[in-house]
């Protein structure tokens, strides 16, 4: 006889390659949520179900490390998206910088993704078992939420793309066959409103229908001082319609369509540090505001993002006997557009355009077993096909030929050598086009995977499970350079000249010529050619054009696919779990596992894409004359300026060894989790400058423990505490931007994060007065391991000059409910107005200067709502 305490194998995903028309011909078994009431809310008791091992149980019986907010949660606490979810969520860490769609989740210091579309998030998100792709697609409000599941720690044996640091699960309502809904408004500083709605109910005997939608639109909390603009403002709506059809007691099928759209001025950056260029950027009339929480910046444009995603997806679920067969079939699509001022000045210097497109169809089938016997099964597959198109461009403005020709010191720099080199006048950052960049990625992946479950006895459940997955990408980068400069190599500019005014030496235009040359004149050449000038340097000696590389920041692209590069990833890897779980007693479980994990290649979909080292070695300075032998350069492929780095990043591999407790009683309950997690080749992506480099970490590490704890002393009053407490180290970096980072601790992950509530329900009569407060804590941090530009490459000393975060967070709210449905509150979300950095990065194109995002300002407002 099977004991109440289930394993997680019958509780695991499954998909095999089936088409959706085959699926909904399959029948399957209603959801537990049919056979018992929903206990989700802390208001309801302290017993939690969720979905975290595929099939629901409670969460003391779900032997994995899972926080769960509730949707009760989520309307108390105020919580409108993902981003505010870290207040009450310890493990999880959410910032948004540049523009609304650049958001990246970080679980236990492990995430990344944000700002390439040609990176996946190392942190899964699923909404109703979808795979979202990238995270700018699960930006929508939180709207008619039945519980977000947040899964530590690697997941690839439940979910079946990218879960190498953990899952976001985001679990919807279901259509109820009984009439009901919400209508709420809420009004807020900012000029802050939000309108929400669902509604649900039947529509015949076994097919019941909701819909819902949201609109959340807010004035920006910064100025554009010199455009009179707001920014960071909200200005989204999304609409959801769902269909729930059961035409049988062992067929169930779930449709769910959706939209959303992201129309706003995003995001504030602010000037931490002004460095030596600030003088120039007065020069040209521009300004800048070294306040950093003064809320004020100056741009020379106001930076535009759009956002549009949209999708639609069935579930089918079918019970024969003891085995139960599920799929989902999703088609989504995600459009992303931003427009925006780059050097983050009101001097037009330089301003980007990105033009996204993201089309996925993923598909998945399992087939689990509930065995009355010891041993139960899942087996399953899971087949993805996505592609990206991307249109981005650079373009110069008005004032960026005069800025930078002040950082050189003369305002007719470029005018000299514009003559010296033969190019027109006005040519070197002339105003308009400075790069065109067209970008395409095609993947397909697919898995296959199971789980078996033995219980030899009562209560002790031993777990195996694996997943193979076979990942492939073609991709193909081209760009145009127009900036003249850019295209010109300034060493092999220098030999061209040099032998065209000596008689005595051939004239040299290309790199066949100049190997033609002796070696003692080719060595001869080139000791002057990269020699920079100083004050004291002798004419004939020195290359007075060296001191013009700073300004070529955007050299000519070696397009890919190409005779030696094909644009292609092929992976794959077999993970597997192994898990002991016993039931102690009714009130107590244990747990130990090991676990691993993966997650694909990653391509470096950017401008900043170049070819390996190996694949293409540079002459000294960027020579092409000089190049030695390697495959671009005898393919005739070379360009000017040419330099190495990645086109893409290996796979992460991903394991963890955890041990878990938990324990519930009346009126309290707690769950403990231990653990050791890794990622070999963990993907890191980090600003430089002038560009972003993309690299395998070769091993980072992390030790600690989470707990959270939920106390109810009466039934009116609810106490929750959670702590996550990491101990992070490189193990291994060698080949980070700012030096080899091995033995360091990596910044940005706190060594505390700490949120706690207290939630006390007053009865008044048949009404009730619910007060929620809450707080979120992440302790003294270092922000990063230094910038490249303003902090050089680091030490064994620690450079002070490093900049540190800490945040405390106050949130609260008060809801008056009637007996009648009608619903009036108050809330505040970081009621103190705690300020603190988000994150900082090397100004761009402005070596010494530092600019960063600051938080979001105290938020506040009233809400009506109306349940029926």
């Amino acid at each position: 006889m099977r004991s109440t305490f289930t394993g997680t194998a019958g509780a695991y995903r499954l998909t095999l390659l089936a088409g959706a028309a085959c699926a909904l011909a399959l029948p399957s078994m209603a959801s537990a949520q049919d056979a018992e009431p929903e206990v989700g809310s802390e208001e309801s008791s302290n017993v939690i179900i969720v979905t975290a091992s595929k099939r629901e149980q409670t969460l003391q019986e779900t032997p994995i490390s899972v926080s769960v907010t509730s949707g009760d949660v989520l309307e108390q606490a105020q919580i409108r998206d993902v981003l505010d979810l870290q207040t009450v969520t310890p493990s999880l860490r959410v910032s948004q910088l540049q523009s609304a769609s650049a958001t990246t989740f970080i679980i236990r210091g492990f995430g990344n993704g944000d700002n390439n579309f040609g990176i996946e998030p190392s942190v899964g998100v699923f909404i109703d078992g979808v795979f979202r792709s990238r995270s700018a697609a699960a930006l929508s409000d939180l709207n008619m939420i039945q519980r977000i599941e947040v899964l530590n720690g690697p997941q690839s044996t439940l979910f079946g793309k990218n879960a190498s640091a953990g899952v976001i699960s985001v679990v919807t309502k279901e259509p109820q066959y009984e009439f009901g809904g919400l209508a709420e408004v809420s009004y807020g500083n900012y000029n802050a409103l939000v309108v929400r709605g669902e509604v649900t109910g039947p529509i015949a005997e076994n097919v019941a229908f909701s819909l819902d939608g949201s609109y959340n639109r807010r004035d920006g909390y910064a100025e554009i001082v010199n455009l009179d603009n707001d920014v960071s403002n909200r200005n989204r709506w999304s609409a959801r319609g769902q269909l729930l059809i059961e035409p049988t007691a062992d067929l169930k099928i779930r449709m769910i369509a959706d939209y959303g759209k992201i129309d706003e001025d995003c995001c504030l950056v602010s000037t931490l540090v002004a460095g030596p260029t600030a003088p120039a950027i007065f020069g040209v009339g521009g300004a800048l505001d070294t306040n950093f929480f003064s809320y004020n910046t100056f741009l020379s444009q106001v930076p535009r993002n759009t956002v549009d995603n949209y999708g639609g997806s069935i579930q089918a679920d079918w019970s024969t006997g003891a085995l139960t067969f599920t799929s989902i079939t999703a088609y989504r699509e995600l459009k992303n557009f931003l427009d925006q001022d780059v050097d983050f000045t009101s001097a037009d210097v330089v301003t980007e355009t990105r033009d996204q497109e993201v089309q996925t169809f993923t598909q998945e089938l399992r087939v689990s077993s509930d065995f009355e016997g010891p041993i139960n099964f899942l087996l399953g597959g899971f087949y993805f096909d996505e592609s990206i198109q991307q249109d981005s461009a650079l373009t110069t403005g008005a004032d960026a030929r005069t800025f930078f020709a002040l950082l050189t010191g003369n305002p007719l720099t470029f005018n000299g050598v514009e003559a010296g080199l033969g190019l027109p006048q006005g040519s070197i950052f002339s105003a308009g086009p400075l790069t065109a960049e067209q970008y395409a990625m095609d993947n397909t992946a697919w898995s296959v995977f199971g789980t078996l479950d033995f219980e030899p006895v009562d209560g002790l459940i031993f777990t195996a499970g694996f997943n193979y997955t076979d990942d492939k990408k073609d991709f193909a980068l081209a760009q145009q350079s127009f900036d003249e400069l850019s295209n010109t190599n300034l060493v092999d500019a220098f030999i061209t000249g040099a032998t065209l005014q000596n008689p005595g030496i051939p004239d040299v235009f290309t790199r066949a010529q100049f190997q033609a040359l002796p070696s003692a004149v080719q060595q001869g050449l080139l000791a002057v050619a990269t020699n920079p000038c100083t004050p004291t340097s002798e004419a004939g000696t020195c290359n007075a054009l060296l001191g013009l590389t700073p300004f070529q920041f955007q050299p000519p692209f070696l397009t890919i696919p190409n005779a030696v590069e094909p644009g292609q990833t092929r992976d794959d890897k077999f993970t597997y779990l192994l898990r002991a779980a016993y039931q102690v007693s009714n009130e107590i479980n244990i747990y130990a596992s090991y676990a691993t994990g993966f997650k694909a290649s990653s391509v470096n979909l950017s401008r900043d894409s170049r070819p390996a080292f190996g694949d293409f070695i540079p002459g000294p300075g960027r020579s092409s004359f000089a190049a030695p032998a390697s495959p671009v350069t005898n393919a005739g492929l070379g360009v000017a300026n040419l330099g190495t780095g990645s086109r893409f990043a290996g796979p992460e591999n991903a394991e963890v060894y955890e041990l878990g407790l938990k324990a519930q009683w009346d009126g309290f309950g707690f769950n403990l989790a231990l653990f050791d997690q890794t990622i070999k080749g963990f993907q890191s992506f980090l600003f430089t400058g002038t560009g972003f480099q993309l690299n395998n970490a070769g091993q980072q590490s992390v030790r600690g423990f989470e707990l959270d704890a939920t106390i109810r002393p009466s039934d009116n009053l609810v106490f929750t505490f959670a702590a996550t407490h990491l101990d992070p180290t490189f193990d291994d970096f060698t080949a980070s931007p700012v030096g080899n980072l091995t033995g360091f601790r990596p910044g940005g992950i706190p060594a505390w994060s700490l949120a706690t509530s207290a939630t006390h329900t007053l009865e008044i009569g048949s009404n009730k007065l619910i007060t929620r407060v809450d707080y979120a804590h992440e302790s003294n941090v270092d922000i990063n391991n230094g910038l490249p530009t303003f902090n050089g490459l680091v030490t064994a000393r620690r450079d002070p000059r490093i900049f540190q975060r800490e945040t405390n967070l106050v949130n609260a709210s008060t809801i008056f409910q009637l007996e009648n449905g009608l619903e009036v509150g108050l809330w505040a979300r970081n009621l103190l107005d705690d300020q603190f950095i988000i994150t900082v990065f090397d100004g761009v194109a402005q070596a010494g200067t530092v600019s960063g995002y600051p938080n979001q300002p105290r938020t506040y407002g009233g809400l009506v709502r109306y349940k029926f």
